[in-house]
């Protein structure tokens, strides 16, 4: 996978769609991401509230294509996907972290809301046929624009981060009712780029949840290095880090049960991984006692790509809470840094892939 500088991004990479559609703005020229990138198999969370219902607003596959919002979610000059964030907006229910990001939906644009069309199962699911498909391929370029410059706790692991692309499970209570260890919802692929104020580079690196309840103190998130330093070290990665607004890129490829990661740039070469989803051992080949010993076998998972700020607000004890600053006026805080932004080129999802001997 040979990466793309943003600003050059080939129009072999990009699946043109939609483009005599009527947008939902006045100026008719005005191109939409749904133009340059293939969404018809996607929906989109954005951090606003514009039907002041007090909840996040969400853009179906069917809106996407023809829907842009010029903060938070458009094309840039160069043709390329532009997701922004503030740290302080509306959030789903189940998170204190704002986002503009995409959500998988396989079944695509007139597909009903049902747990099986629109996600995708490992192999060893026993009800894997009945999903939209078996595994799947998640391939992009992006840069990171921006990250959240002030935090209250600036040791916590999240500060000043952002995730671009996961492997997300469904919530669903019917199946931890079961008592199976399923449906609570974990994330068994998270990647982040993180970048401290005072340091000209950042890192990348990737996360495993253990598949765990909420509640059990054991489900925490085994993190990964890619270039960099580890999410939870202070000290400048310099040169083997990655700058804003330096491209690179990422593959997620979850054939049958076992998940292949491929991050590239041009600068720094290529790093793989690969982690088996249906057990408990992990990316470095390790069994971990701690986790589900059956992985994310019973749950159905989609992809998520675009801008979720890990910088939440909330001012909590968890680590997950870095208190960091926020106004909730965008042209305030974008003034002050208090922001995540990611901008991709190339976003490509399709089936699992035969990995390569």
């Amino acid at each position: 996978m040979k990466p793309t500088k943003i600003g050059f991004i080939a129009i072999s990479f990009l699946t043109l769609a939609g483009c005599n559609a009527t947008h939902n703005n006045s100026e008719k020229s005005l191109l939409v991401p749904a133009d340059k990138f293939d969404l018809t198999h996607w929906k989109i969370t954005i951090p606003t509230d514009n039907n002041n219902d007090g909840k996040v607003d969400g853009i179906s596959a069917k809106e996407i294509q023809t829907f842009q919002h010029p903060d938070f979610f458009y094309l840039n000059e160069e043709g390329n996907m532009v997701f922004a964030t503030p740290n302080k907006a509306f959030t789903t229910p189940n998170s204190s972290n704002t986002r503009s990001e995409l959500h998988h939906v396989v079944g695509g644009m007139n597909s009903k809301k049902d747990g099986f069309a629109n996600n995708f199962a490992l192999q060893a699911n026993k009800d894997a046929e009945q999903y939209g498909q078996i595994g799947g391929n998640l391939q992009a370029t992006l840069a990171v624009n921006h990250v959240a410059k002030r935090a209250k706790y600036p040791s916590k692991p999240p500060a000043f981060s952002v995730v671009v692309g996961q492997i997300h499970a469904t919530k669903d209570k019917k199946r931890v009712a079961q008592g199976n260890g399923y449906g609570y919802g974990n994330e068994p692929l998270k990647i982040y780029y993180k970048k401290w104020p005072e340091h000209k580079y950042g890192s990348v690196f990737w996360n495993y949840e253990r598949n765990l309840a909420k509640e059990d103190p054991n489900r925490q998130d085994i993190s990964y290095s890619v270039w960099g330093t580890p999410w939870d070290e202070t000290s400048a990665p310099g040169e083997q880090g990655i700058a804003l607004d330096e491209p690179f890129s990422y593959e997620v490829n979850v054939y049958q049960n076992t998940m292949y990661l491929t991050f590239t740039s041009e600068r720094l070469g290529t790093k793989q991984f690969e982690i088996n989803l249906a057990n408990n051992v992990d990316a470095n080949g390790q069994v971990d006692i701690l986790d589900h010993p059956n992985g994310y076998t019973g749950d159905a998972n989609f992809f998520k790509a675009g801008a979720y700020d890990q910088c939440s607000i909330k001012d909590d004890p968890g680590m997950w809470y870095p208190a960091c600053l926020g106004t909730g006026d965008w042209k305030v805080d974008k003034e002050n840094g208090d922001y995540a932004q990611v901008t991709f080129s190339r976003l490509v999802t399709g089936p699992a892939k035969a990995p390569q001997q």
